[in-house]
């Protein structure tokens, strides 16, 4: 597929979905490789535009330079931001008490703390990011290394085999410590993420160094 019909693949995918704006959005691609671009009106629908991308059959990667422009008069300060946030992350059952701390500054929500899981992790992302007000969020929050790298490999590759949308053999995993390195190839780029979902699974997993080609 050529750089022209996948772009126009993405632009038919963006302005299908009715939780995304796309008027304010534009569309370059380059090699497979899409650049995101324009306005939308608040976090969540940054993210959903890159998620539709990234679901294109052709794509690559994705560079999301869409920008956050809240509309109206009502101003969403950083502390009223942080006082949500620390809100909701009390809510949330999923999460140790205390376990994340929130910063914000112009906007931009950074989670930092420890927890034991990935899933705990991204929950909290998830919890913030729908706020109003936010314009980024920044996921520093550590995972506790609890397994062996034996341990790890084999339960990333059993998740692999696992995984039906994942040709497993085609992926070679290594461990140290808790850096994950992943070498090998993958049809597609939602094939690449179901990857990153299996090795994200497994305990103890705070990088993952990622040199899988798409191709």
């Amino acid at each position: 597929m050529d750089d022209k019909q996948l772009r126009q693949n993405v632009i038919d995918a963006l302005d299908w979905d009715p939780s995304v704006d796309s008027a304010n959005i534009g569309v370059a691609v380059d090699d497979g490789v899409v650049t995101l671009t324009g306005s939308v009106a608040n976090y969540a629908q940054k993210l959903t535009a890159e998620r539709i991308a990234q679901r294109i059959k052709g794509v690559t990667a994705i560079a999301d330079e869409i920008d956050v422009h809240y509309a109206g008069s009502v101003v969403h300060t950083d502390s009223d931001i942080a006082q949500r946030a620390v809100q909701v992350l009390d809510w949330d059952v999923v999460l140790p008490d205390d376990a994340v701390k929130v910063k914000v500054s112009k906007g931009y929500v950074t989670l930092s703390g420890e927890v034991n899981w990935d899933y705990q992790r991204r929950s909290a992302e998830a919890d913030v990011r729908k706020l109003g007000g936010v314009v980024g969020v920044i996921n520093a929050i550590d995972i506790r290394n609890r397994v062996s790298p034996a341990d790890v490999t084999k339960r990333i590759m059993d998740a692999l085999k696992r995984d039906a949308e994942i040709e497993a053999s085609h992926i070679q995993v290594s461990v140290q410590g808790s850096k994950v390195r992943l070498d090998g190839k993958v049809h597609s780029l939602p094939e690449q993420q179901a990857v990153h979902r299996a090795v994200w699974a497994a305990p103890g997993v705070q990088h993952v160094d990622d040199h899988v080609r798409i191709g």
